[in-house]
């Protein structure tokens, strides 16, 4: 083996669990839709024998690919849980409450296992849910026979190995078992696991596939063809990294259940798995572009007065169309990276279930929008934001159903989950039709902590700035579901730190309801270049509602702000050059950004606008240098790098200092 092989095969067995993970996502969020599909049955004389069947093929592919990556507790819990199905299936359980938290508790600890495993923690107890599911199974009179289970398991998950088997002992067939060790020098000749998996499916019935990890730190592959083809057709394949042996004897192969259950199941032929960092690298690559071709732009513009018309527009237009390229490749790299927004939606089903059981509420989750989709990068981020507003919808927000009933209100409290483009931007917004927020309650926690004063007026925005403050709860006790006052000032961290916004609407008696607005993406956007003072700036579009040009005379000095009649109303303006300690400039027109909407709108000054690029987003990550109101840098044609602002964290920056 060569020095470069160790380190090679470490990337292989990192790759290898990659996909492990990514098909326990794929078998977990079947069984999470599963199981609160089957809630539905409770107490029902017939089960839905399909929607039973796709949870035990979820439960024993789980087993499977478990034992591959030598999980014991995945594997031993996702056995479990097949019995129980079985049982259920078998009309030997009846499903009550009892049997379906025992199904939920269990698909729920085998989430953590496999979390625990993917971000090297320590795994979790699973002895409780254990005995949960075995008071389950043992309540079922033929799971306690041991050759009954070994009937059903076969009939129902493995008939192709039973039907193996069966002719192999006749002696109609012989069982070869077959390792193959992969090495780079073989993968650059095209053959790997796969390649083999096929040529064995060719010559045979393919029983078992499992992995093996070598005592020098490297991994094979086992693999057991039942098949009459004589050893002769083997001739060659020792230099493809085979060898074999014929089993005179077989063992039982139940352990690893059959192929189906012991390998990952392979995606369609149309469909390929990449990892995110690799898609974060093409991003990247594709940013370099984008600011390659702004630098070819601004030279062509200084070569234009130099050269001949005939000249000039040939290259104008190959520019142009280089410019069009680069978009389209772009859309298309995004699209990529963009997944439904499902994915975190559906996960909330269960916690809305369990925090209902909890605080005794009758609670409905409606979900609209869930084929939305965002840049998988948001997903994760957005997973606990979302997650903690749904869970203070049903602790704060739902009353319970004697005061609904009391309020002339259905019994069942509705949470709502939503999301929809717009433009270049995702809204997602989480409302309930319970109490709304007591402002006053609020208001007087707010005056007891000295954050406000006594007569200060307290609207939406306001109302969402103080429930956002570090530190601010209304309770004086926490709780699982309502936390110590740090989760909605990390919910609005998040997503300002995202480029989004949050905004609040509540009504008493009627509901709350909170709006987040997010960029599709945060890689590369599509910005106005602003200049004030000698210095430029790039403003996202995303975020800017209304550019407006404004004299001088117009603008007003209301207490310690400037604002400017709009729209029948009053904007309050921020000026650039005051904030940052520029020398502003009076007696010219001037350019202003309008920003958000109602009462929370607000206008950004700048002395003018530059032009229109396609920025690649650099975000500061120091905390030293990192600044509010700033979201990131970016490199222009010229080679200059300017600051990116942030429109809205800059509201909220000079709403502080006043």
């Amino acid at each position: 083996m060569s020095i470069a092989e160790p380190e090679a095969n470490n990337e292989f067995i990192a790759e290898f669990l990659d996909d492990y993970f990514a098909e326990c996502d794929e078998h977990l969020t079947l069984v999470r839709r599963g199981l609160l599909t089957l809630e539905r049955f409770i107490g029902q004389p017939r089960l839905d024998r399909g929607l039973l069947d796709e949870l035990f093929r979820s439960f024993h592919s789980l087993k499977g690919i478990s034992a591959m990556v030598g999980l014991r507790d995945a594997e031993q819990l996702a056995h479990h849980m097949e019995s129980c199905l079985r049982g259920l299936r078998d009309e030997q359980l009846a499903l009550t409450p009892k049997e379906l938290e025992g199904l939920i508790a269990g698909a729920k600890m085998l989430e953590q296992v496999v979390a625990a495993r993917r971000d090297q923690l320590a795994t979790p107890d699973i002895a409780p849910v254990m005995a949960q599911l075995d008071a389950l199974i043992s309540s079922a009179a033929h799971i306690n026979s041991a050759s009954s289970v070994a009937a059903a398991d076969a009939a129902a998950a493995s008939p192709m190995k039973a039907a193996s088997d069966s002719i192999a002992a006749k002696g109609h067939k012989k069982i070869w078992r077959f390792e193959f060790t992969p090495t780079p020098t073989l993968a650059g000749r095209g053959i790997n696991v796969n390649s083999v998996r096929a040529r064995l499916q060719e010559v045979g019935e393919l029983t078992k596939a499992a992995p093996r990890v070598l005592p020098a730190g490297g991994i094979a592959f086992e693999f057991v063809v039942v098949t009459t083809i004589d050893e002769s057709a083997f001739a060659g394949w020792r230099d493809d990294g085979l060898n074999w042996v014929l089993d005179e004897k077989p063992a039982p192969l139940e352990s690893a259940g059959p192929l189906e259950a012991a390998t990952p199941a392979i995606a369609p032929p149309s469909i390929v798995r990449v990892s995110l960092s690799r898609l974060d690298e093409l991003m990247r690559m594709v940013g370099e572009m984008v600011i390659s071709r702004s630098r070819l732009d601004d030279q062509l513009k200084h070569v234009e007065s130099h050269m001949q018309a005939a000249r000039w527009r040939p290259l104008q237009e190959t520019n142009q169309a280089l410019e069009r390229q680069l978009r389209d490749l772009r859309e298309a790299v995004l699209r990529v990276r963009m997944v439904p927004i499902g994915e975190i939606f559906e996960r909330m089903q269960f916690v809305v279930r369990d925090l209902a059981r909890e605080s005794d509420k009758k609670v409905k989750l409606e979900l609209i929008g869930q084929e939305t989709e965002i840049d998988k990068l948001l997903v994760e981020r957005m997973l606990d934001p979302l997650l903690h507003l749904v869970r203070n919808a049903v602790s704060h927000g739902l009353e319970s159903a004697d005061e609904r009933a009391t309020a002339s209100k259905p019994t069942e409290g509705k949470i709502t989950l939503r999301a929809f483009t717009s433009g270049e931007m995702v809204i997602i917004e989480i409302e309930d039709d319970g109490r709304g927020i007591d402002r006053e309650r609020v208001m007087a926690r707010a005056q007891a902590m000295e954050i406000i004063s006594a007569d200060a007026a307290l609207d939406d925005a306001a109302l969402l700035d103080l429930i956002c403050a570090p530190g601010f709860s209304t309770r004086e006790a926490a709780d699982r579901a309502a936390g110590r006052g740090v989760g909605m000032a990390v919910v609005r961290n998040t997503v300002e730190g995202l480029g989004g916004t949050l905004a609040l609407a509540s009504e008493a008696g009627r509901g709350t309801r909170f709006t987040m607005h997010l960029p599709v993406t945060l890689a590369i956007a599509d910005a106005l270049i602003v200049a004030v003072g000698e210095q430029r700036f790039a403003v996202p579009q995303s975020v800017v509602r209304e550019v407006i040009e404004v004299e001088p005379e117009k603008v007003k000095a209301f207490e310690s702000n400037q604002v400017i009649a709009y729209r029948g109303g009053v904007l309050p303006i921020i000026r650039l050059a005051r904030l940052f300690g520029f020398t502003e400039n009076y007696g010219r027109a001037f350019h202003v950004f309008v920003i958000g909407s109602g009462t929370s709108a607000a206008g950004i000054a700048v002395d003018r606008i530059l032009g229109q690029r396609e920025i690649v987003v650099r975000a500061i990550n120091d905390p030293l240098i990192q600044v509010r109101g700033i979201a990131g840098a970016t490199e222009l044609g010229d080679g200059r790098v300017v600051l990116i602002l942030d429109a809205n964290g800059l509201i909220g920056k000079k709403s502080r200092k006043d």
